[in-house]
């Protein structure tokens, strides 16, 4: 048994690196299209690069034993068993032009507690770092056609456009309770009929990493006289 783990340890790896480049690619753009997995991967390489930073958005380079930290390694699951000021937070940075410096979109990966177990997700913000590209969301056990319903095309595009930023304070956005609900802000998205604690995970999920990476956010903002949190 311990020699077919081992032998097979490559591949699952391999799968590990695809899924996670799949959720990032994801939350930015369709890649639907894309059957084969080595021109997804190629495309990632093409279209993101990557660093990770701390809670006061400080580039982090090095482990404490002086081992590079690479953002795609840096698992977030485990990350979450530690105080927020002893994270590593990893930043993509998406361009649609490779050769420009521009980045066109910050995708934020995010963990937190769903229903029955973990949820998890990618929060793509455009370069204003306040409008909503896109997002990528995934769970464990959550309730088929309920709490599940959060790794929905329906539901994810749902926060497309929505604003995460309301004259300069951080706000996030939240589902509300039910759907179909008229009157919405450009902060709140209908929630999930049946699944109305997993709709609270996922807010307390985005308003507690988008409070994590905020130092991150207000650095780029502050370098770059474009980025406005209007």
């Amino acid at each position: 048994m311990s020699l077919a783990s081992v032998g097979l340890k490559p591949a699952q790896q391999k799968q590990i690196e695809l899924d996670t480049k799949k959720k990032i690619l994801g939350a930015v753009m369709d890649i639907s299209s894309y059957e084969n997995p080595n021109d997804i991967l190629a495309l990632y390489d093409e279209k993101v690069e990557s660093i990770v930073v701390d809670i006061n958005g400080d580039e982090v380079t090095t482990d404490d034993k002086g081992n590079p930290v690479v953002a795609e390694k840096v698992n977030i699951q485990k990350n979450y068993r530690f105080a927020p000021e002893e994270r590593l937070f990893p930043v993509f940075k998406f361009k649609n032009d490779p050769n420009s410096e521009q980045v066109d979109a910050y995708i934020f990966p995010m963990f937190g507690a769903g229903l029955w177990d973990w949820i998890s997700g990618y929060l793509a913000l455009e370069n204003d770092l306040n409008t909503i590209k896109g997002v990528a969301f995934d769970h464990k056990q959550e309730t088929p056609g309920l709490g599940a319903r959060i790794t929905s095309e329906e539901v994810r595009d749902r926060f497309v456009g929505k604003k995460i930023y309301e004259g300069g304070k951080l706000v996030s956005v939240s589902m509300v309770k039910g759907e179909g609900n008229s009157g919405l802000t450009d902060h709140q998205v209908d929630g999930m009929s049946g699944a109305t604690l997993t709709g609270k995970g996922v807010n307390s999920m985005l308003q507690s990493y988008l409070g994590y990476y905020q130092s991150y956010i207000n650095k780029v903002k502050s370098g770059d006289g474009k980025v406005a949190l209007n």
